[in-house]
């Protein structure tokens, strides 16, 4: 029986103890919006200017290339029609057949060469993008966290993103909690004076259209065609 007693005691005060620990554990929240911030970072819009100049030459090359491959199309038609020419001598019908097969080869290798150079370009400025997207975040992930440690906070949540169901994932925040305005003031204030005023960057899951006539687009997701 004092056995069972003793037990007992022991456990009401692991009990206590626990109670009163967690009792002198206070958790306060922080929230901030990440996506807001890193659409607004001057080094966002910076780097979106930079990305968009290399989009922009890549486009022209490969609208060079184009060109070059509708020139040898029409070389294409005018062999093929000479091949078919019943006025033509048949020396001059295979001759021009000859003609029209290395046009053809050379446009069938032109066209993958296009293809290849579009396909290349849009991985290398995607993963460009993709790992400049990473380091900011993690930039800004630091800054938010030591503003958010001087409020007292002992968590701090991203409002930013949808849940599964594509609503908010917080349906109300009292704006105390919020801070992501101090540290966008905070991430900013090296911000170049020449630089132009922030605009929102395009969303990282947006995509060009395709270009007309079946020609692939030079695009990165997040900066647009």
């Amino acid at each position: 029986m004092k056995k069972l007693i003793s037990t007992l005691v022991t456990l009401i005060a692991f009990a206590a103890a626990g109670v009163v620990a967690h009792a002198d554990t206070t958790v306060k929240l922080a929230v901030v919006d990440m996506a807001k911030l890193f659409d607004g970072h001057y080094k966002t819009q910076q780097q979106t200017a930079k990305f968009q100049s290399d989009q922009q030459k890549a486009q022209e090359q490969f609208d060079q290339m184009t060109k070059e491959t509708q020139g040898l199309v029409e070389q294409f038609k005018e062999a093929d029609e000479q091949s078919k020419n019943p006025t033509a001598t048949a020396e001059a019908k295979s001759k021009a057949q000859g003609e029209a097969q290395k046009l053809y080869e050379q446009i069938q290798a032109k066209q993958n060469e296009r293809q290849t150079f579009a396909g290349n370009t849009r991985q290398e400025l995607q993963q460009r993008f993709q790992t400049f997207k990473s380091l900011l975040i993690e930039e800004i992930s630091k800054t938010a966290t030591e503003i958010a440690k001087r409020h007292g906070a002992t968590i701090l949540i991203d409002k930013s993103g949808p849940s599964m169901i594509g609503v908010s994932n917080f349906i109300y925040i009292d704006p105390s909690f919020d801070i992501t305005d101090e540290v966008a003031a905070e991430i900013n204030k090296d911000r170049p004076a020449n630089l132009p005023a922030a605009s929102a960057a395009p969303a990282a899951s947006s995509s060009s259209a395709p270009a007309a006539s079946g020609t692939p687009s030079i695009s990165v997701p997040g900066l647009g065609k």
